[in-house]
């Protein structure tokens, strides 16, 4: 199980649908939306990630 980083959303990385590469890791997405969301501003949701 993974975290999308935008959303929270615990889901299994082998049935996510959307994912991204940032600085040499996959990043995955419960959606369209928050992969977008993630793709224009990275450093934003990673800091909140660091955060929790």
């Amino acid at each position: 199980m993974v975290r999308d980083p935008v959303c929270g959303m615990q889901l299994d990385e082998e049935s996510s649908v959307e994912s991204s590469e940032y600085q040499g890791k996959t990043y995955y997405f419960c959606s369209p939306d928050c992969k977008a969301a993630f793709d224009q501003d990275q450093q934003k949701y990673l800091a909140e990630d660091d955060e929790s």
